[in-house]
């Protein structure tokens, strides 16, 4: 270990992203401070040029997550990744007023057509309005030629698989399936570290100046995973057997692992199998701490806890709480 006191809970400074779609929901729900009037996202942890997490605590108060994967290394992460040169995941808050374009990111298998970086990810529903909609991946039968000629007479939608959005719900969105996020829509997305998307319908939307967005159906008829359409959606839930101070899986995969704790008293983690933990507190107010420091984190608030610190604790504060922990990528 480098630094012991470098070792703790890191809290962020969100990063707020105004795309045209967004609302005022992560600023209402969680109390935020200095969001855009329209905050479509917010970038918990992020290590990316256009997006960087800085570190708003303790002693590497100031210092980006860069400069944390930089000094810290495996450290940070653990020893299985060693060599990594960024942080593998990218954790947003994202509210979607309207609908989100549909689009498509690259796999591990085809980004290599386009020159993009391959972006799995899932969302947790965090809230959602009565009528709000998910679209994950495309009806049966559906061809690249049905498709393409659907973006061209703008008819996409009739196309796409309609998921109602219900809070607790989970959908995963591999690389390679159409989707777009609904209207109404409040949600967590945890993904691999990527900015690639590409835009093959947009609503026929606007921006102030009359002008649309961009789309990249080249690009994206490259990267359409063709045989695997169907929504991938599950509704995790505590059983009654588990009661409180126990998890209860959200979803797990290659690229990233979810688990659910209701909590109503301190719980000790021991950080098995090795690596970063990332805490998202989803309801309630708790302490978490690690190495002998504590933060204190309120709803909405995302949590980094570095490898080397072994070990944590979160205490509910003001009755139960409840949060999402986040595990890195299988080595």
């Amino acid at each position: 270990m480098k630094d012991k006191k470098a070792i703790y809970p890191y809290l962020f400074s969100p990063v707020y992203k105004d795309y045209i779609w967004g609302g005022n929901r992560i600023k209402e729900t969680y109390h935020r401070q200095n969001t855009p009037d329209r905050c479509a996202e917010s970038w918990e942890i992020a290590d990316r040029p256009e997006g960087m997490s800085i570190v708003e605590n303790g002693p590497l108060k100031g210092k980006s997550l860069q400069q944390l994967m930089q000094t810290l290394q495996t450290d940070l992460l653990g020893p299985q990744y060693k060599g990594r040169q960024t942080f593998p995941l990218l954790i947003k808050i994202i509210d979607a007023r309207e609908d989100l374009s549909v689009q498509v990111h690259p796999n591990d298998n085809n980004a290599h057509r386009t020159g993009g970086d391959p972006k799995t990810e899932m969302w947790y529903i965090l809230d959602a309005t009565s009528n709000a909609t998910i679209y994950a991946g495309m009806q049966q039968g559906v061809t690249p030629e049905r498709f393409q000629n659907a973006i061209e007479d703008g008819t996409v939608q009739s196309l796409l698989a309609k998921v109602p959005a219900k809070p607790g719900r989970t959908i995963f969105v591999p690389g390679g399936k159409v989707h777009a996020i609904g209207a109404g829509c409040l949600l967590l997305e945890i993904q691999q570290n990527s900015n690639t998307t590409y835009r093959v319908f947009d609503w026929n939307r606007v921006d102030a100046d009359g002008n649309t967005r961009d789309l990249h159906i080249e690009q994206a008829m490259q990267v359409i995973d063709w045989e695997h359409m169907k929504p991938e959606i599950s509704s995790p839930r505590p059983s009654p057997a588990e009661g409180e101070n126990h998890p209860y899986d959200i979803l797990h995969t290659p690229y990233f692992a979810a688990m659910g704790w209701n909590l109503q008293e301190p719980r000790n983690f021991l950080m098995e199998p090795a690596g970063f933990r990332i805490l998202f507190v989803s309801k309630g107010k708790v302490l978490i701490g690690a190495n002998g420091t504590v933060a204190a984190a309120t709803m909405g608030t995302s949590c980094l806890i570095p490898a080397a610190a072994k070990r944590f604790t979160v205490t509910p504060v003001e009755g139960k709480a409840s949060i999402i922990e986040i595990q890195g990528p299988a080595p």
